[in-house]
């Protein structure tokens, strides 16, 4: 089996670089990277600086892409936006199940069914396990309903970077599904504790300890609408699912040493990045507050908030990056430069860096506030390369 590769949502290209960074023998077929409602394809024109396009298709909406005319591939990635995954019976006259127009999750549904990869791997945010609000589980439970109609098995775990040696918190749901005919989808005949907690794909690539009780629960995934309108569950932060049985406990990482800010950080940086006399501005941002505030209806209530380091401490790893990192936001990083002494912002190569690509990666014509933008969006390069090497070895054994 060869190491293709179909990379969605793509971003500036954080998938791919972290597989290459791993082998050169990963072979990226077809990417899509499209942001909506922009005029200029930053992202996909940083993709297509560093790698060359591929067809057409690449830098549009992906509803509009013929799924068909997606060349095979033996691992579908990609970082995708969680969205409300509800779904509703098919009208009369039509078929198939129909999720929200939009939401992108149909997509990957869409080129799964039409290229029936044998691997799949996908990230999302921690909260994915958790949406919507009103029906805790419910967005997740239709994903794992899907695929398990598909024929694949699914592991899962939330991680943070951090807590695997990279230089940010971030904490990411990462989703492996495989088909369940495959060499490993046979081969994985333990139980479904020793697989979350030994055996299976995340507990060999990120290694835990497991103190919880499993949790357990049979999607009826025949009737995914009527999943979708009942279905609630408090999923854990590691699971495993086969033919709808879904087991799921919390597990703790055993932790490795992760990189502080200050061995990211740029020397000599321009005066652009610093503060100025915008201090007080950004003390009142970061600090606590309580605020009187009307609502449109007039109704008076305070709002309230907590206040945030100020400045960062560059002796940790870096909070989550955000796509406001460019902005006047609470959530910007500022730290004391420590060759000046004085308050900055990050650069956009510390941003790249934080993320764990190359420096001035996204130095390709974007504008910088794009630059910022662009690394909000993406994903830690080298967890991605410590899964690519698992992904070798399962592919070899295919």
């Amino acid at each position: 089996m060869q190491k293709t590769v179909c990379e969605l949502f793509a971003g500036v290209g954080g998938f791919r670089l972290g597989l290459e960074k791993s082998s050169p023998e990963w072979n990226t077929v077809w990417f899509s990277q499209w942001e909506p409602n922009r005029t200029k394809q930053w992202a996909h024109d940083c993709y297509v600086a560093h790698w060359g396009d591929i067809n057409k298709y690449t830098g549009v909406d992906i509803s509009l892409v013929p799924k068909n005319s997606i060349p095979n591939h033996n691992l579908l990635v990609g970082g995708f936006p969680c969205q409300d995954y509800s779904v509703a019976r098919p009208l009369p006259g039509s078929s198939g199940l129909e999720g929200k127009k939009g939401v992108l999750w149909w997509q990957i549904r869409d080129i799964l069914v039409a290229k029936e990869s044998p691997f799949v791997l996908l990230e999302n945010v921690d909260r994915l396990l958790k949406s919507p609000a009103s029906q805790r589980g419910r967005d997740f439970g239709v994903m794992l309903a899907c695929l398990a109609v598909l024929g694949y098995s699914v592991e899962w775990r939330v991680i943070n970077a951090a807590e695997y040696g990279a230089g940010q918190r971030r904490r990411r749901t990462f989703i492996f599904a495989y088909k369940n005919d495959t060499c490993y989808g046979r081969q994985l005949i333990d139980s479904p504790q020793q697989i979350i907690a030994e055996t299976g794909f995340f507990a060999t690539t990120f290694p835990v300890q497991c103190k919880e009780i499993f949790k357990q629960i049979t999607l009826d995934y025949q009737d995914i609408p009527g999943l979708s309108s009942v279905f609630e569950f408090d999923f854990k932060n590691a699971g495993y699912m086969k033919d709808g049985v879904v087991s799921t406990t919390r597990v703790t990482p055993i932790q490795e040493e992760a990189i502080p800010l200050r061995a990211l950080l740029e020397q000599d940086v321009t005066e652009k990045y610093y503060l100025g006399n915008k201090l007080e501005k950004w003390k009142f941002l970061k600090g606590p507050k309580k605020i009187n505030r009307t609502s449109k209806d007039g109704h008076e209530y305070i709002f309230s908030e907590g206040g945030i380091a100020f400045p960062d401490s560059i002796d940790l790893p870096a909070r989550t990056m955000l796509t406001s990192e460019s902005s006047v936001n609470r959530s910007t990083h500022i730290i004391q430069d420590p060759q000046t002494k004085k308050l900055r912002f990050i650069t956009p190569i510390e941003a790249e860096r934080i993320q764990g690509f190359d420096d001035n990666w996204t130095n390709t014509g974007m504008p910088e506030k794009f630059r910022y933008f662009v690394m909000g969006n993406a994903l830690v390069v080298p967890m991605v390369t410590r899964m690519a090497r698992k992904l070798e070895e399962i592919i070899d054994n295919e």
